[in-house]
């Protein structure tokens, strides 16, 4: 079953490795999640804790930009946290919306600063 696929072991493996053992604690955690309250003290707290984690992620990136990024203009970097921010609370509150507002000012900056 060599070609185009290459090997059917390594695709087994790949599936039993990488899809399957993740799928069962995504599961799990439907089947565990699905009763918690919405608006509990807990899941509060875990908004927070994500929201606390992506703005240290921000901040490494933007003072300290790893790889290519570090290509991009300083001005551009700040530039998109600004937008990503104010696209974040245009949207209600969205960081989904204001993540890729982010993205979408950081790579039209770097396309058209060079």
């Amino acid at each position: 079953m060599s070609g185009l696929f290459g090997d059917g072991q390594a695709i087994a493996l790949l599936l039993f490795a990488g899809f399957l053992s993740n799928e069962v604690w995504r599961v799990l955690g439907l089947v565990i999640g699905g009763g918690i309250d919405e608006s509990s003290e807990f899941l509060v707290w875990v908004r927070a804790v994500a929201a606390a984690i992506l703005a240290g992620v921000i901040a490494q990136i933007l003072i300290s930009p790893p790889g290519a990024l570090a290509t991009v203009p300083d001005v551009v970097r700040y530039g998109a946290v600004a937008v990503g921010f104010a696209v974040f609370i245009a949207t209600r509150r969205s960081v989904f919306a204001g993540v890729i507002a982010g993205e979408v000012v950081v790579l039209a900056g770097k396309w058209w600063m060079g």
